[in-house]
């Protein structure tokens, strides 16, 4: 199995026929349900690939791409790590440096160890998708978030060299022992405005740099919702900010009933600026995102479709999984998007 690459631009242009046959199935699919609709809007996000068979028909490719986060692989070196990626079929993944025996956020990169990644990483036909930059942009020590934006400012400069131009991190919280653990903090004005300094310095660097920043809203967070990335990518303005989504990392307590509206709202919100996505899954709301896709509660078909609606090109990035989920996830994953690909190409 190889994960699907995205089509050329060319390929995806609409010709007369395209527009009136999407209008077509658009008008049979707001018909028939809300789902349905979604996918047929999106005609343009999935398009057919050519049958080598001889029945001369055509299957759809979906568009979007299935990655993994590198560290799913904890066994020994880079080049192990990356061949067992290929093994499980997939060609993209989100790095994180200590995958290269570095710490995640060093003081510096030698030269030799960019170089590296790109190497193996091209020599398996793997692209590195993102690169991992989490810090607390949150931290309410303002030297602690000034160390993180220097190294970020190492790791924007290694970019190039490491074949990537999109680094994965998220907003931070006011707790100071783990930036992944909610604080009551989070809610106030000063936890507001360090975060926005924080993120709009960072966005400098990203400028500089030449590369994209991909934070991810979540619960425990200061960006804690949709409404909030909304709201901080407007006020820093840069088309070097964009959004990581992570649909099982929006639903506070007591919201997973309303799973549909929070999800709609959130890509009507924020779905223009997703260019990296997360797959995992969750059983209950409030600080629950930690399952395997496909193994809770998170309305895959939906979140996909809105993906596609959203004209989303990937990848899709599995993680919060044991190495030995991986397999079954990513047919979990495969299934979803050629179901979804079907529909939208009225088979």
């Amino acid at each position: 199995m190889t994960c699907i690459k995205p089509a050329p631009e060319s390929d995806v242009r609409w010709t007369r026929r395209d527009f009136l046959h999407s209008a077509a199935t658009f008008t049979l699919g707001a018909a028939a349900g809300p789902s349905l609709g979604l996918a047929a809007e999106s005609n343009a996000a999935a398009v057919p690939e050519r049958s080598t068979g001889g029945d001369h028909g055509t299957k759809p490719t979906p568009l979007i791409q299935i990655g993994i986060l590198l560290g799913t692989f904890a066994r020994g070196s880079l080049e192990t790590r990356l061949d067992a990626v290929k093994a499980c079929g997939l060609d993209c993944v989100q790095l994180s440096l200590d995958c290269a025996a570095m710490p995640a956020m060093p003081d510096e990169i030698p030269p030799e160890v960019s170089v590296r990644i790109r190497r193996e990483a091209a020599a398996r036909g793997i692209t590195i998708a993102s690169v991992q930059g989490t810090f607390n942009m949150s931290h309410p020590d303002a030297e602690h978030r000034r160390a993180g934006l220097r190294r970020l400012l190492v790791l924007a400069k290694a970019c190039p060299q490491m074949g990537t131009s999109r680094i994965h991190l998220c907003t931070g919280t006011r707790d100071r022992g783990s930036m992944w653990r909610g604080h009551p903090d989070n809610d106030t004005p000063e936890a507001w405005r360090d975060m926005s300094t924080c993120v709009r310095e960072a966005s400098d660097i990203a400028r500089q740099a030449n590369v994209t920043l991909a934070f991810e809203p979540e619960v425990n967070n200061v960006v804690n919702s949709a409404q909030k990335a909304r709201r901080l990518m407007d006020e820093i303005g840069s088309p070097f900010l964009k959004v990581t989504f992570d649909a099982a990392n929006l639903f506070h307590t007591g919201e997973l009933p309303k799973m549909k509206e929070i999800l709609d709202e959130a890509f009507a919100l924020i779905g223009k600026d997703v260019v990296l996505a997360h797959a995992k899954d969750l059983d209950h709301d409030g600080d629950a995102g930690h399952l395997a896709a496909g193994k809770g509660k998170l309305d895959y078909d939906r979140y996909v479709s809105l993906l596609h609606h959203h004209r989303f090109r990937g990848p899709l990035l599995l993680h919060g999984l044991s190495e030995a989920q991986v397999p079954g996830c990513v047919a979990f994953l495969r299934e979803k998007l050629m179901a979804l690909a079907a529909a939208v190409s009225g088979k």
